[in-house]
């Protein structure tokens, strides 16, 4: 019974992207199984190959004497669960990619782990000593050691494995304090056996009446035959968190497994620590930065049922668990949840997809909801939770100064700050409270442009100019080539070279001259390139080791800093310029999201947006904090355009070294497209950057409200003959 197994051949090849059967033999009857990678002779020349089990059957599909049979079981990779399958196939439609690309996506690869002994640090010193360390520390600025000793004071015992993985905690800090007879390391089995390690606390917030109802509605639905998707809106500072938490002790209870979804630069300590204390050690996280062989290691956890909930950012989606109740998605909005790379897949959709095949349910959270997930909770297929006032009695939602930048201009103020800016920002310094200052941009100068000719110098290989840093080098950010800023223009040799406009770079210059007292911290993609560098300029912040935060969307999202009171935005317009529909969507979300970091403790907050276009309705209803006249005005532009999510949008992007090539195959799969019924066309058209790396961009737009044939129209544009006879030619398609 079930000797012959369905096999997807480890090679990303269209027509290689289906099943091929193969018999089992003895020794391996009752090894093989779904989800298992073997090896295997393939072809007429029996090379061997390996590839994933998607099915085993009793029949071969046809004559048995052609069959081959399997060689081994490749012990490399974790099995899939038998419902990832069937996702990644689900996903291998959706998204236009092939077979193997959505199962690599969905599995973690087993690399070598050095096996190590589980150590437990121990808190030997009495809570004295410790407060008199925090205070030398953070005189000393040593912000791990200042988060280690800070965690000491609430648990005697913790795991050197959760501060080194999951806190970047190294081991210098904590050799330090051993030094100091402050803690001692041990070896877990050396432990105080009724001591177990990271055991849930009774730490539990009292619901304010919002939180419970949410909870009770969205439980009530839970228990039910019929789950839904609920979007939980709450206002930034409204403990969104302290709903998910409750919902998933919940779950939990019932013997099911919970993901909760984190935008990767939300997933700090603090974050962590919040779980953990909560859960036990019943919780585990994956990042980005989590090697290859660690990361499987999690995931093995997950499938042998030694843990209850992952957290993590979107590729924890593929959490192997088998009894899977719950997938939490924290800030649904952000464009993280979007895969760049091929399966473009979409982890909200994916996530209700995978629930719904495993009888979960999904929530996303936000205060600033994706225009998505707010129309199909207008049309009732996901249902809505909605959250008021902020989960701390105490914090209300900050006052926010809307400034005319070209007002200032004529009061001739030619400084990055109004002068209401400026004010603010002396008063917080003289009071000791925290201040953050949002620039949309990296880099020293948007760009070098020369005064003569009035070109600005360009990247060689994109169609974009080069920003200047600091270092006094131009790069580009998109192909990573960099230069020496040069003495003469490239273009007419002229040697009046200057810089336009400022990045985080120059912005902490030129707020450092303002406030020469000041202590200020950057953080953009530069700062944080080290390992361990975000966490770092994070905890130095919350310790009160800075004054200023100064930085890009980085510092927006998700962070809870107490004693900020003030956050300046200080070129509100950038995102909306950009070559997209969702320009004014995201422009609304990043306000709104930056205006929430202030004022979340005890102490009053105020936010300070700068802003050329003080009339544009997203940016109005930012200032208020207006999510529903916002998602009036937009859905209404959107309905008036048949943009999503309206209708669904097929992007195709047609990209070629040879410029001619990428123009004529972009005009003829256009020509045919516009063929089909039912179908909108728009395009081709140079992408918003139309070269980059050397590769020629041309997009096309498909809309339709009928996704099945968008659906129809990827498939045919996976296949190459749809492009035939232009060579060099890429077609790379994403589905909105």
């Amino acid at each position: 019974m079930g000797e012959y197994a369905h096999i997807i051949v480890d090679i990303s090849a269209d027509k290689l992207d289906r099943p091929f059967s193969y018999h089992i033999p003895k020794d391996l009857l009752g090894k093989v199984k779904v989800g298992s990678f073997v090896t295997f002779p393939f072809g007429a020349s029996n090379a061997l190959r390996s590839g994933f089990v998607i099915a085993i059957d009793d029949e071969p599909g046809f004559d048995p004497s052609k069959i081959k049979d399997i060689i081994s079981i490749d012990e490399k990779k974790v099995d899939i669960n038998t419902h990832l399958i069937s996702l990644a196939w689900w996903m291998k439609q959706r998204y236009g990619c092939t077979m193997n690309q959505a199962l690599k996506t969905v599995m973690p690869v087993k690399t070598k782990i050095t096996a190590r002994q589980k150590k437990v640090i121990h808190r030997v010193a009495d809570k004295e000593t410790i407060l008199s360390a925090i205070t030398a520390a953070e005189k000393r600025r040593a912000s791990a050691q200042l988060f280690l000793l800070k965690t000491l004071l609430e648990e005697e015992y913790v795991e050197q494995s959760f501060l080194s993985d999951k806190c970047g905690i190294s081991a210098s800090s904590v050799n330090a304090l051993c030094g100091k007879g402050i803690i001692e390391v041990l070896n877990e089995e050396n432990t105080d056996a009724d001591r177990a390690i990271w055991q849930p606390q009774n730490s539990v917030k009292e619901l304010n009446d919002q939180q419970k109802k949410a909870v009770n509605d969205i439980w009530d639905d839970y228990c039910s035959d019929d789950k839904h998707t609920w979007l939980l809106q709450g206002i930034t500072g409204s403990g969104k968190t302290e709903v998910y938490l409750e919902l998933i002790k919940r779950v939990t209870k019932l013997g099911k497994q919970v993901i909760v979804l984190i935008p990767e630069i939300s997933l700090t300590p603090q974050t962590v620590m919040r779980f953990y204390k909560r859960f036990g050690n019943r919780i585990s996280t994956v990042h980005s930065r989590l090697p290859a062989g660690e990361k499987y290691r999690e995931f093995e956890r997950a499938l042998n049922g030694e843990i209850d909930i992952m957290i993590g950012p979107r590729s924890a989606l593929f959490t192997p668990f088998k009894n899977l109740g719950l997938i939490i998605i924290d800030e649904e909005h952000e464009d993280s949840y979007l895969s760049e790379q091929t399966p473009k897949y979409n982890a909200r959709e994916t996530a209700v997809r995978r629930c719904e095949m495993m009888g979960g349910m999904v929530i996303l959270g936000s205060a600033t909801p994706s225009m998505e997930s707010r129309f199909l909770a207008d049309k009732g297929i996901y249902k809505r939770a909605l959250l008021t006032v902020r989960g701390n009695a105490s914090a209300v939602l900050p006052k926010t100064i809307l400034v005319d930048m070209r007002q200032e201009l004529k009061n001739k103020n030619r400084s990055i700050l109004s002068k209401v800016l400026h004010e603010k920002i002396q008063e917080r310094l003289d009071k000791k409270e925290q201040i953050m200052l949002f620039v949309n941009r990296r880099g020293y100068s948007n760009c070098i442009s020369c005064r003569s000719c009035g070109k600005a110098v360009m990247c060689p290989h994109c169609d974009i100019s080069l920003t200047l840093h600091s270092d006094g080098t131009l790069k580009c950010h998109y192909c990573g080539y960099k230069t020496p800023v040069m003495d003469e223009c490239p273009s007419c040799g002229s040697p009046y070279l200057a810089g336009l406009g400022f990045g985080t770079e120059k912005a902490v210059e030129l707020v450092a001259k303002e406030f020469p007292s000041a202590r200020i911290i950057r953080m953009d993609m530069d700062s944080t390139s080290k390992a361990g560098s975000h966490e770092e300029i994070l905890k130095t912040f919350a310790n009160g080791e800075a004054d200023i935060l100064l930085g890009t969307q980085m510092i927006v999202k998700g962070h809870d800093f107490s004693n900020v009171t003030l956050v300046g935005v200080l070129i509100a317009d950038k995102s909306l310029y950009a070559s997209t529909y969702k320009a004014a969507e995201k422009t609304f979300q990043l306000l709104t999201q930056a205006a929430g970091r202030a004022g979340r403790g005890e102490l009053p907050g105020e936010v300070v947006i700068q802003t050329y276009r003080p009339d544009h309705f997203a940016i109005e209803c930012a200032c208020l904090q207006d999510y529903e006249g916002f998602y009036a005005r937009e859905i209404r532009y959107r309905r008036s355009m048949d943009y999503p999510p309206v209708s669904r949008m097929l992007s195709i992007l047609v990209t070629s070294v040879i410029e001619k090539n990428a123009e004529d195959a972009a005009v003829k799969t256009a020509e045919k497209i516009r063929q089909m019924k039912g179908l909108t066309v728009t395009g081709p058209a140079p992408d918003t950057i139309g070269r980059i790396n050397d590769s020629y961009r041309r997009m096309i737009f498909v809309r339709s409200k009928d996704i099945d044939a968008l659906i129809s129209l990827l498939e045919k544009l996976t296949d190459k003959k749809y492009i035939a006879g232009y060579e060099n030619v890429n077609i790379e398609c994403v589905l909105t």
